[in-house]
């Protein structure tokens, strides 16, 4: 029987044993008291017989723990077994990416990205990287469109399973170009183009956030995406095609992504060039991109207000009259659950750009927490959950990039004691908090290197 972090084992005490023996004896002594000197003897060797029993009792209790013991071992022989038999079916789909009917094509990438998406693959990916990107390059370039959507999706998977090293960059720059042509091409499908477009900023956000070039171009191709929806020289809005905001949605998330990495020169010009745009879209007929557009905005504000404390939003007290429209915002031609969903993000936009305060959220994930205190902060958390799905708690808790992004040290390799043991819910705060302020300051620091290169 498995020990309890009390060290028991069942209902007896293995540290008490000699005294659970000289009890029972001198119980036996006791109910025994008065009798003859003949049964005195067959007494004793009652008691002796007693204390063998006993003792063979523990001897009992201790080969079952040592069975138990050995249970443990059999179960860590069928998690092996269970990792082979998962590692061997990835290598059936990754074979089956270059299978010569679609439908399996399509197949493998779906099994792909829900193995991807739900657990750390580190070690397996690392040796068959190569492999896997040659694969999806092919289907980036040559695939339907639903197979260039799934192929980008998963190379965006693949850069997170890789931590954002030289293994994940070496990638990027092989699948960079086809991913900016699907984007670029006006013709393909809007959803293999939203596709490249989230990866193009997941994968340079990763990969490559140190090389200026690189992010300097995916800004620009994903500024000349949602641009698009920017007003006329009259003021006007186009009018959009259909589909087109959902890419625009797209295109400006991943923007706002990488500008969260941007050197400080660099971040001054975009303020001063998209706020007074962005704010024309807030007008937009498509509920999901004005609920980005407001984000976005948010965000840049923020931003500068770290570069400067006395920054300012052009013509904002319009700016806070168009947000109080929109969180109060009541048409019945809207689908109620548009409007109560975009009420609830503009008063929190609303309520920072007056009174630059932020609506904390807490993401529990096993025995750890992350709080999002900042719109950097969420649009960072945003863009890996829209990727991993229900899969993000999991790759917060064993995936070294997120942990390393968010803060939170190395992994954690908890057992029973220490599962007891947990820390105050402050002490978690103070420490994420902390954490990301070094965060903060290095990233700045690396702004300023990168703003040499630029």
């Amino acid at each position: 029987m498995p020990r309890s972090k009390t060290g028991k084992r069942g209902s007896g005490k293995p540290g008490s044993l000699r005294q659970e023996v000289l009890q029972l004896q001198l119980s036996t002594k006791a109910s025994l008291k008065g009798a003859k000197n003949g049964v005195k003897g067959e007494a004793a060797a009652s008691d002796d017989e007693l204390t063998s029993d006993v003792l063979s009792h523990y001897s009992s209790a201790s080969e079952s723990t040592s069975v138990v013991e050995e249970g443990t071992g059999s179960e860590q022989v069928d998690e092996q077994t269970a990792q082979e038999e998962t590692e061997d079916k990835l290598k059936l789909c990754i074979d089956n990416l270059t299978d010569k009917s679609a439908k399996i094509r399509l197949a493998a990438l779906e099994s792909l990205r829900q193995a991807f998406s739900s657990r750390v693959l580190y070690d397996f990916l690392t040796e068959r990287r190569l492999t896997i990107s040659d694969c999806l390059e092919r289907s980036l370039r040559k695939g339907s469109g639903e197979e260039k959507a799934a192929s980008a999706t998963v190379f965006a998977l693949l850069c997170i399973q890789l931590g954002g090293g030289d293994e994940a960059e070496e990638g990027f720059k092989m699948l960079r170009p086809p991913l900016t042509a699907t984007l670029s091409d006006s013709s393909a499908s809007i959803a293999a183009r939203q596709s490249c477009a989230r990866t193009l900023g997941m994968c340079c956000y990763v990969s490559s956030a140190e090389d200026g070039e690189d992010l300097i171009k995916s800004l620009a191709l994903l500024e000349s995406v949602f641009m698009s929806s920017y007003p006329n020289g009259e003021g006007v809005l186009p009018t959009p095609k259909p589909g087109s905001a959902g890419l625009h949605t797209a295109a400006l998330q991943a923007w706002s992504l990488l500008v969260t990495i941007c050197p400080t020169s660099r971040l001054t010009v975009l303020l001063s060039h998209h706020l007074p745009k962005l704010q024309a879209c807030l007008q937009s007929s498509d509920v999901n991109y004005r609920i980005a557009v407001g984000e976005t905005i948010a965000l840049l504000v923020e931003l500068g207000r770290e570069i400067d404390e006395e920054f300012e939003v052009e013509d904002g007290e319009s700016l806070c009259e168009c947000l109080k429209s929109l969180a109060t915002d009541g048409n019945k031609h809207r689908a109620k659950n548009d409007r109560r969903k975009q009420r609830s993000i503009f008063r929190e936009v609303l309520h920072y750009i007056e009174n630059e305060d932020f609506t904390e959220e807490k993401i529990r994930f096993g025995v750890e927490n992350v709080y999002i205190d900042s719109w950097v902060r969420r649009r960072i958390y945003d863009a890996f959950k829209e990727i991993l799905e229900s899969g993000v708690r999991d790759h917060l808790q064993f995936n070294q990039l997120l942990r390393d992004i968010f803060g939170l040290g190395p992994p954690l390799i908890l057992d029973a004691a220490v599962k007891g043991n947990k820390i105050s819910r402050f002490e978690k705060h103070l420490f994420n908090s902390a954490a990301f302020k070094a965060r903060t300051k290095q990233r700045n620091k690396v702004r300023d290197k990168r703003a040499d290169v630029m």
